[in-house]
């Protein structure tokens, strides 16, 4: 499973038990992004491993480690729409998805900057809907800073099935780097990327990183595709700039969804995750 920082290091330990023991990782660690040499590693101890993204191939090829690409079960199926939260959402507004991420040093940093960019845009323009898509633990503390700051057309949902409802019908989205990338996505919803780092924590990322972006579209085509305002560009000025020009130059935003649904459409598996997983997993079984 996921998790390589543990997981490895059970099998790791699982093979020094029993070497005969077959072992098979779901999620390869992300060598693509930083520490390479733990390929040479990981091939002492993990028979197969699973892959997200079939670009991940070349990395394990090379150490010649036993690798299937199985797909992203994030992308497998198109967002379905219809739901019964129809009549609860502003009917004379424009729906705007908000992603500030999941963990609290994420929040901290991320949620300032995303309610000056909502009230730069309420001085422009009211006729935009924003919802913060957040978990369970940070929704009320978001929804006191909304309070706090006196924001009427905006509100905050953790539960999975509203988000992706209140995704596909947004007309844009401003998201935190990560996996919800792919989702915005799948929706078919163009957007930005964001993320801010402290100063200290930024310069060491850059020391160890191996690739030029953020956002996984943008990495796998190694060009900008979806934009990202990273650290000084991560900003309420820089966001609503950037987004104001997408909703002003619709060819734009369908160039971004033709471009994000090609890229999807590679790194889709023939089936589906899990149906891929199982064919390998059944493999190795002794009857």
């Amino acid at each position: 499973m996921d998790s390589p920082d543990f997981t490895l290091r059970v099998a790791e330990k699982v093979k020094n038990i029993n070497s005969n023991i077959k072992t098979i990782h779901y999620v390869a660690p992300q060598v693509w992004i930083w520490r390479k040499n733990r390929v040479k590693k990981i091939k002492k101890f993990i028979d197969h491993i699973l892959l997200l993204f079939d670009f991940e191939k070349k990395y394990f090829d090379a150490e010649n480690i036993k690798n299937t690409f199985v797909g992203h079960p994030l992308i497998e199926t198109k967002v379905n729409s219809k739901t019964i939260i129809d009549n609860l959402l502003p009917q004379d507004k424009k729906i705007i998805s908000l992603f500030a991420g999941s963990r609290k040093s994420e929040t901290l940093i991320l949620l300032p900057i995303l309610i000056n960019f909502i009230e730069l845009m309420n001085k422009k323009n009211k006729n935009y809907f924003f919802y913060f898509h957040a978990t369970e633990e940070n929704k009320n503390s978001i929804l006191d800073i909304i309070k706090q700051k006196n924001i009427e057309n905006t509100d905050v949902i953790s539960d999975e099935n509203i988000k992706l409802d209140v995704l596909s019908k947004s007309i844009f989205a401003v998201s935190k780097s990560g996996t919800v990338s792919l989702q915005i996505c799948n929706a078919n919803i163009p957007s930005i990327i964001i993320y801010k780092l402290s100063f200290i924590n930024f310069m060491i990322f850059k020391l160890l990183v191996n690739v030029k972006f953020a956002n996984i579209i943008n990495i796998i085509n190694n060009r900008e595709i979806i934009p990202e305002l990273l650290q000084n560009e991560c900003n309420a000025e820089e966001i609503y700039k950037t987004v104001t020009y997408f909703l002003k130059n619709p060819e734009l935003m369908k160039k971004q969804l033709a471009e994000c649904n090609k890229t999807l459409e590679g790194i889709r598996s023939k089936t589906s995750s899990s149906d891929e997983s199982t064919t390998v997993l059944s493999g190795y079984l002794v009857s």
